[in-house]
């Protein structure tokens, strides 16, 4: 579990300022049902001092975990993310939230019943639960999301590729995250699909022989599942291509690299997590897609 991927769901950029505002809500909440029964409780909205130290610390607060979240945004592409390591970053964020409010406990309040390591055992409680649980429901909301969306291009799917249906007339067909078909193209048209944080990227030539490019709001893995047992294959965190139209398959001294049959196109990058899923197409049929011919 410790080693296992986090899903891309949970790393969207809407997905963390989502999980953020929620979670400022929640503690909000949270802490004005936990102020009557502390007794070192400094902030409040009675006194003016107070009440502009407690702005000034839900502001910092704020603050703070939006650019956690925006660093975990942008540190996605330079490591995996795994669940252990976003756990470790979660305890990380309630840690300092809770080292800073000892900080100004202790300094405002002057406790003289509590000591600071006592303070501030007692506000990792706290942080945890404050941050813990809107965390633990935003994950769990976005996993039903993301499910809904993957069964409903599933189940389409099912019906575009029943055994009824001639191959060549079959399309590859596209939704975005509510559910409206946005794109529905034929599998000779299409040479690969490149994402864009939680967008795709389409790109495929017209009637004309134009390449073209058609984004709409969909995740690449959601495509990748819908469409594993076919000629759409992943070769790139960032990449699925369609076999059919690479027309060289090149191995240099980083790895593989695929040659479309377009010269518009820059040759994809295979990286070797995905290798093996691609070579397996020179070899073998694909039930959507033809092999191909050298």
């Amino acid at each position: 579990m410790k080693n296992l991927k986090l899903p891309e769901y949970l790393l969207g950029k809407y997905q963390l300022i989502g999980t953020v505002t929620f979670s400022v809500l929640f503690a909000l909440v949270f802490l004005n049902i936990y102020i009557p029964f502390s007794d070192t409780a400094w902030f409040g909205l009675g006194d003016s001092v107070m009440f502009l130290l407690t702005l000034a610390f839900a502001f910092a607060v704020i603050l703070f975990l939006v650019a956690s979240r925006m660093l975990m945004y942008k540190t996605k592409p330079l490591f995996e993310m795994t669940y252990l390591t976003y756990t470790l970053w979660c305890l990380m964020e309630i840690v300092i939230i809770s080292a800073v409010y000892t900080k100004v406990t202790v300094d405002v309040a002057a406790p003289q019943n509590e000591t600071p390591w006592e303070i501030f055992a007692r506000s990792i409680l706290y942080a945890a639960i404050a941050l813990g649980i809107p965390y633990l429901i935003s994950g769990m909301y976005f996993a039903i999301i993301d499910k809904n969306k993957t069964i409903r291009l599933l189940n389409y799917d099912n019906v575009v590729t029943d055994d009824s249906v001639k191959p060549e007339t079959r399309k590859i067909t596209l939704f975005d995250n509510s559910g409206s078909l946005k794109l529905s193209l034929s599998p000779e048209n299409l040479y690969y699909i490149e994402s864009d944080d939680n967008y795709i990227k389409v790109w495929y030539t017209d009637t004309k022989g134009e390449l073209k490019q058609y984004m709409l709001r969909c995740r690449l893995k959601t495509v990748e599942e819908s469409f594993k047992d076919s000629g759409l294959v992943r070769c790139h965190r960032k990449y699925i291509v369609n076999i059919k139209k690479v027309k060289v398959l090149r191995k240099e001294s980083e790895g593989y690299v695929l040659d479309l049959d377009n010269e518009d196109i820059q040759p994809l990058t295979v990286t070797k997590t995905y290798t093996d899923a691609v070579l397996s197409h020179f070899t073998g049929e694909s039930p959507l897609l033809e092999p191909i011919d050298y």
